[in-house]
């Protein structure tokens, strides 16, 4: 049984009172010596307690998409197939890059999203990535201009979508509903058209965050989400191959890798949008990054930014609450130089999706404003 969705959700709702009427029906009937009758009621009481426990569990990861899957939830997928040695990033997807130039493409097969909280157009594909040496899902959602007639020679901007971590490929279009928010906008010209891809970044299991790093002997994460994953989506659909056409977005541990990506790789980036991100990589206590003194340091973006020779040609738009990313936007802002810009939008509300969810639209609009609508 799935782990998301109605069936498991009403079992465990069903299960609560079921619990509570065993132990009320069994209570003083248990028969035999003190200690065994004891340890019987304890077992009852445990029994209703954990049914409570797991009711709301379901429901909160129902709600949040935290876990989209059994193998999320006990840690037990494989996610990396091998951890080859990854040549340079040497170029924009598409245009004269080796990644485009040294393989052929490769056409995937995309069906639904077996979710009930995740909207029907939204698209699902199983991706094995060549440089990266990772295997996982990649849900993909086409703005509503794409399939018009009037656009068929047309290319789109995409916006790549990371969750926090733990956290879905589902999450982005279940519980922020970023599709349902942006279509009536696109519709009304308000926003660009975006293809909006939301890849797998849950990949060591449910025990060590990645940072989106590429960490030798480990996992190629970077590589996956900067590299494979953009070149799935150009060899698949009519989307702009030039990195001034392209965003990367994130919450929480997401905004910190859509941050990273975004100074990291100004040739696949004109973009990066971090709500509630951080940039010490040991602000996550599960980061793989931040157990290396070395990896904690370049993969911190306000480091990566003051480092660069040449400050990338890059629009960044960070959030956060005071003690919760504010602080931390703010520094980066202090230390961007043009062409570089930040826009800094503190927040007041907590960390979660019930923050996150209300700025898309206006997030979008500041994306609009850097990658324009062509027509």
């Amino acid at each position: 049984m799935q782990l998301t969705g109605t069936p498991f959700l009403i079992c465990t709702v069903i299960l609560v009172p079921v619990s509570i009427a065993v132990a009320l029906l069994l209570w003083g009937r248990v028969r035999g010596p003190k200690p065994l009758q004891f340890l019987a009621r304890l077992v009852m009481i445990l029994f209703a307690q954990i049914t409570a426990v797991l009711m709301v569990f379901v429901m909160v990861n129902n709600a949040n998409l935290i876990y989209g899957s059994w193998d999320d939830l006990l840690g037990t997928g494989n996610h990396i197939r091998s951890v080859p040695v990854v040549a340079a990033d040497n170029g924009t997807p598409g245009k004269g890059s080796s990644d485009a130039n040294s393989r052929p493409k490769v056409l995937q097969s995309f069906t639904g999203v077996d979710d009930p909280k995740v909207p029907k157009d939204v698209q699902r594909t199983e991706l094995n990535g060549r440089l990266s040496g990772v295997d996982g899902e990649v849900l993909v959602w086409l703005p509503p201009q794409y399939n018009d007639p009037a656009y068929k020679d047309k290319t789109f901007p995409v916006v790549e979508l990371l969750p926090g971590w733990p956290g879905s490929s589902s999450t982005w279009y279940g519980t922020l509903k970023v599709s349902e928010k942006l279509k009536p906008l696109m519709q009304a010209g308000t926003v660009s058209p975006f293809i909006l891809i939301s890849p797998r970044t849950q990949l060591l299991g449910n025990t060590v965050d990645t940072g989106c790093a590429d960490v030798p002997g480990k996992v190629n994460a970077d590589t996956w989400l900067s590299r494979d994953v953009p070149q799935m989506v150009l060899d698949n659909f009519r989307a702009d191959p030039g990195a001034d056409r392209w965003a990367v977005a994130g919450y929480s541990a997401g905004g910190h890798c859509a941050e990273k990506l975004a100074v990291e790789h100004p040739n696949r980036y004109r973009a990066g949008v971090s709500l509630s991100g951080y940039n010490d990589p040991a602000a996550e206590s599960a980061s793989l990054t931040a157990k290396d003194p070395h990896l904690r340091e370049i993969s911190n973006p306000l480091n990566i930014l003051k480092a660069a020779q040449t400050p990338p040609t890059t629009a960044l738009y960070l959030s956060g609450n005071k003690g919760d990313g504010y602080e931390g936007a703010m520094a980066v802002k202090a230390a961007a130089k043009a062409p570089t810009t930040v826009t800094v939008q503190e927040t007041t509300g907590a960390h979660s999706s019930d923050t996150w969810a209300p700025m898309i639209p206006d997030v979008f609009k500041w994306l609009t404003g850097v990658i324009p609508a062509q027509h």
